[in-house]
């Protein structure tokens, strides 16, 4: 549909180059000649820079060492972490080290040179094994490369190089030159075969240095460029409203009723029909799409005041989806609840005959998590230039290969013809994954062609249109022996939603309890409840309900044989890797397990792995021990913390603790407040005040984070994820030790505590 409109300014745009380069190296790393020399005007990230060794490095004749990453920083320290594993190989002072974002265009001309075997969309730490060695081989393939243009200067063996802190020597005749001395004749060197990385027992940086990340001081003096941040020159603004009730359409509307009003463009409407629909479902990070396209209208002004108080005053009407519409969470809830009684369910694990087992102890529960909202700081928001034969995007996406792909599959352009720009990312924890905020933008900009639109999607409309945190109601049955645990365990999760990517069964199926055969009868299995309400990844997607399901369910097994929790969990993982008992003995040895604790305190325990529970000597083991006091009026405190996680090694201890810690409070948050209820189709929740959360005043507890439960194995695993499942059901397993009570579903906010 055209836009009604004021008028149009076609601002044009420039061209830009695009180099192909020849790759060389046995890992596919780009080492070639790449050095330009004479060109005119400013460098842009999708060509090759002068001085560069690689696509992703440059070293500038004052020795600055560029590194560009394909990973998005969204707070974690991901940048830092993929500069520091190519910093131990390439043997460069970190005080010079900078970083940029990799240019996913030049990813797709030069044939894959940033995603190739490094996973860039995975949103983690960084610490992760594959991205580690492929940036460590970056750097050590850089460093040889010096050291040879160094020896060729000199005439002498490359043998007799060394290299330290951006300095290459040449000890027996005292000779010295920095890394930018002679980078531009490294740049033209080939090596005949990848040089071998360093044992780890000769690292100098990686697990020994705690450096900052490296995009804080830009932040703190304000110079930092989020999505929120993108200035375009002749840039205009756009004001969002989709449809209140997802799957709906927009019926009627009258832009003729504001577009007299101070500085208003255009109205556009967002055609879900309109969209191009090209290779998204062959390119894209998951093979098929991830996002649905809202039908909905924006207004576009100079300002986005004006663009926000116009979209305020335009009439619309708007259409019911043209399926079912679910009116309440309550019915969607006890929808999906009468699954537990369907036959159509898929097994997901089954050995033995649990229908076999009929004398013991019956433990029966139910244990349900609602929709959350991944209630991010930053309100999303996208800018977009399209004209007649290109398309240029600046966003903060946490996953540019996504979004690379949903801007080709909504213009319709050939990838050469788009042009994608990374921004910061003010935390998203999975909201950023699924680009439907950059279709957006593209298709507001698409309807207001040759001018650069900036989307921005209000608090409100973030809330209204967010694809929330997949429900989940899993019943668990067990038959205890005589000796108290478990001969045959039977459960079915029932999912909410519609997408099969968000009815992941990670901290579910595989726990250790129900893969190392220490359950002789099992039969786990799952079904869904679509509905039109969207959902989508939320930090740890599906796990963050599994682990509260799981770890509710083993202390209820545990109370009812009447054995202690620690040691029951220690019986059923005695045939399991030592890396879970290693972490469940160290949480509680440190929280001080097992001491008299006053009336009205009480200790819980938890544990889980992501995203490999079901592999041994994998992903990241994580324990968590809460220690909370509840007043007799059920007033609830959480006195204390303490973590004890294997991720095999760690490369930057800070970094972990750090990631630990907000991993912590974002699980206890989750488990204590969250709940977004649907009310007429709708959210009731609409902004912060509304949506309860920590807050910055509230009494937090310390939490101790203690690495001693490391094992030292050969892999160094997320972390991000980890932390958010064990809280919620240590907090939940410690007030029933605190009250009697037990706690099957979340937030706790709305139970009742209160004991005598």
């Amino acid at each position: 549909m055209k836009p009604l409109h004021n008028a149009a300014v076609d601002l044009g745009r420039r061209r830009f180059l695009v180099t192909t380069s020849a790759l060389a190296g046995g890992m596919l790393l780009g080492m070639g000649e790449l050095a330009r020399a004479g060109a005119d005007g400013p460098w842009s990230p999708d060509e090759p820079a002068p001085h560069e060794l690689s696509p992703w490095l440059e070293i500038t004749p004052d020795d600055t060492v560029i590194i560009r990453v394909p990973t998005p920083e969204i707070g974690n320290g991901a940048m830092t972490q993929v500069a520091m594993n190519v910093t131990e190989e390439l043997a460069c002072d970190w005080s010079k080290v900078r970083v940029e974002f990799s240019s996913i265009n030049r990813d797709y001309v030069e044939g894959g040179v940033y995603t190739r075997g490094f996973l860039p969309w995975f949103g983690g730490h960084g610490t992760d094994d594959v991205r580690m060695g492929y940036a460590m081989q970056l750097g050590a393939s850089a460093r040889e490369r010096l050291r040879q243009a160094a020896a060729n200067h000199w005439q002498v063996p490359v043998s007799e190089i060394t290299a330290a802190n951006s300095t290459l020597r040449h000890t027996r005749s005292d000779r010295s030159l920095s890394y930018g001395a002679v980078a531009e004749a490294a740049a033209a060197i080939s090596l005949a075969q990848e040089p071998a990385l360093k044992p780890q027992k000769d690292w100098t940086f990686l697990g020994k240095a705690t450096p900052s990340r490296l995009h804080i001081p830009a932040v703190t003096r304000g110079e930092a460029v989020f999505g929120i941040d993108v200035q375009v020159p002749g840039m205009v603004h756009a004001a969002l409203r989709q449809s209140p009730v997802h799957g709906g359409t927009l019926k009627n509307h009258d832009p003729k009723a504001v577009l007299g009003m101070p500085g208003v463009r255009a109205v556009v409407v967002i055609d879900p029909a309109n969209t191009r629909g090209t290779q998204l479902e062959q390119k894209s990070t998951w093979g098929f799409s991830t996002n649905q396209l809202q039908s909905g209208v924006a207004v576009i002004a100079d300002h986005y005041w004006q663009a926000k108080k116009a979209l305020e005053a335009l009439p619309c009407e708007w259409a019911a989806p043209a399926g079912k519409a679910w009116d309440s969470s309550a019915d969607i809830y006890a929808a999906t609840a009468a699954l537990h009684h369907a036959d159509d369910a898929k097994i997901l694990r089954e050995s033995g005959d649990v229908d076999s087992v009929t004398e013991g102890q019956v433990v029966e529960h139910d244990y349900t998590t609602p929709y959350a909202e991944n209630a991010m700081i930053e309100p999303l928001s996208g800018t977009a230039l399209v004209t007649g034969g290109s398309a240029e995007v600046w966003c903060p996406t946490q996953d540019m290969v996504q979004a690379y792909w949903v801007v080709i599959d909504e213009t319709g352009m050939a990838p050469e013809q788009v042009r994608m720009h990374q921004t910061l990312v003010g935390g998203r924890f999975g909201r950023g994954t699924q680009a439907d905020d950059v279709r957006v933008a593209v298709a507001v900009a698409r309807e207001y062609p040759g001018v650069p639109v900036k989307t921005i999607w209000s608090r409100e409309e973030c809330f209204a249109q967010g694809r929330y945190r997949t429900p989940v109601n899993t019943r668990f049955r067990a038959v205890l022996g005589d000796d108290g645990y478990p001969r045959a365990v039977t459960s079915r999760v029932c999912f909410t939603g519609t997408h099969p990517l968000y009815q992941l069964t990670l901290g579910y199926d595989d726990m250790p309890y129900f893969t190392s055969g220490i359950i002789p009868h099992l039969r786990l299995s799952s079904t869904n409840q679509p509905v039109n309400i969207m959902n989508g990844a939320y930090r740890g997607p599906c796990y963050n309900s599994h682990v509260f399901t799981v770890e509710t369910f083993i202390d209820d097994c545990a109370v009812a044989a009447g054995i202690d929790p620690l040691e029951y969990r220690l019986h059923l993982m005695s045939q399991w890797s030592t890396s879970w008992s290693d972490c469940l003995r160290i949480a509680a040895e440190k929280a001080g397990w097992g001491k008299p604790l006053p009336r009205g305190e009480g200790m819980g325990i938890a544990i889980s792995n992501w995203p490999a529970g079901g592999v041994r000597d994998a992903g990241t083991v994580l324990c968590t021990v809460a220690r909370v006091a509840v007043s007799p009026a059920g007033e609830l405190r959480v006195m204390q913390v303490d973590v004890a996680f294997d991720t095999g090694k760690v490369a930057n201890a800070d970094a972990v603790r750090s990631q630990i810690e907000g991993g912590t409070l974002f699980g206890m948050n989750m488990t204590l407040n969250e709940e977004l209820h649907i009310a007429g189709g709708v959210p009731l929740e609409s902004n912060f005040d509304r949506y309860p959360m920590l807050r910055m005043g509230d009494h937090l507890p310390p939490i101790n984070v203690h690495f001693e439960a490391l094992s030292g194995q050969e892999r160094f695993s997320i972390i991000g994820e980890a932390p958010v499942g064990p809280i919620g059901p240590a907090i939940g397993n410690a007030i029933y030790q605190a009250t009697g009570k037990r706690l099957r579903s979340t937030p706790f906010r709305k139970q009742d505590l209160s004991w005598s």
